[in-house]
């Protein structure tokens, strides 16, 4: 079995050591899905809701949250991003949000990505949850991610 890496020899939390690693462009992309009714959908297309631009606020939520993924994840590092971005497509009966993240650095940005996405979708629930409370967030996932010793990886 390999071993894991935030596991010291006692079987204690640890952070995992990347000063011995090279320092290399990496990229993560996320993405997940808010389901929700037509009206919910329509309003937020419309600009309808009373909260305000539903979706400028989920980019702005999730950007923030990628910024503060250490914050959030107990033994994540902390990490200068260099770009994170929110894509936002909405149809009929929800919202696809995908983010994408990216270093230079010794560790990788899938946890930044995730979070990322996964906050703009908190957000879109937080901000239409008048209209419809029965919202379903799913599918949130790693798409892909390049960088670092292992390389790249795609879902397939």
């Amino acid at each position: 079995m390999t071993k894991l890496t935030h596991l010291d020899d006692a079987g204690a939390a640890q952070m995992v050591d990347v000063s011995g690693k090279q320092v290399t462009a990496r990229k993560a992309i996320a993405t997940g899905r808010i389901t929700m009714s037509h009206a919910a959908a329509g309003a937020i297309r419309d600009g309808a809701v009373t909260k305000g631009d539903v979706l400028a606020v989920a980019r702005v939520a999730g950007i923030m949250a990628a910024k503060r993924t250490s914050d959030l994840i107990p033994l994540c590092h902390p990490l200068p991003l260099s770009r994170v971005a929110i894509e936002l497509r909405i149809d009929d009966s929800g919202i696809d949000a995908t983010a994408t993240a990216t270093t230079d650095g010794k560790t990788g940005v899938e946890m930044e990505a995730l979070t990322a996405v996964s906050v703009a979708l908190l957000t879109i629930y937080d901000m239409a949850k008048a209209l419809d409370k029965a919202m379903v967030i799913d599918g949130v996932r790693l798409l892909s991610k390049t960088g670092g010793k292992s390389g790249g990886w795609s879902a397939g």
